[in-house]
C-alpha cells in the first residue's frame, strides 16, 4: 500500500507559524494570578460569583470585577463603569 500521498498532505497541516502568542506571564502577573485563585477557591464571594480582573477596553484602565459564574452577569465593579466612562471623556477631551 503506498502512503506517500498520505505523508505528502500531512507535511503541510500544522500551526501557522505567524500566530501572535501572549507574552510569558511576568512574576507579578503569576502572583496576582495565585491570589484570584485563591480568593475565588475561598469563595468570599460566595459559591456562584468569582473575581476577575479585565483591563476596559475603551480607557485601558484595569478593573476588578465580581462575576456571577451562571449568567456572567457583573454583580460588582471597581472602578464603576460611571468612572471608566468618567475616564474616557476626560482623556477624549
Amino acid at each position: 500500500m503506498d502512503t506517500s500521498s498520505v505523508n505528502n498532505l500531512s507535511a503541510g497541516v500544522g500551526l501557522p507559524t505567524d500566530v501572535n502568542l501572549p507574552p510569558p506571564a511576568t512574576a507579578d502577573q503569576r502572583a496576582l494570578i495565585q491570589a484570584v485563585k485563591a480568593v475565588n477557591s475561598a469563595e468570599l464571594f460566595g459559591s456562584e460569583n468569582e473575581m476577575t480582573f479585565v483591563r476596559d477596553r475603551t480607557t485601558n484602565l484595569p478593573a476588578v470585577r465580581i462575576i456571577n459564574k451562571d449568567t456572567g452577569d457583573i454583580v460588582a465593579q471597581i472602578p464603576p463603569e460611571v468612572v471608566l466612562q468618567m475616564a474616557d471623556e476626560a482623556n477624549g477631551k
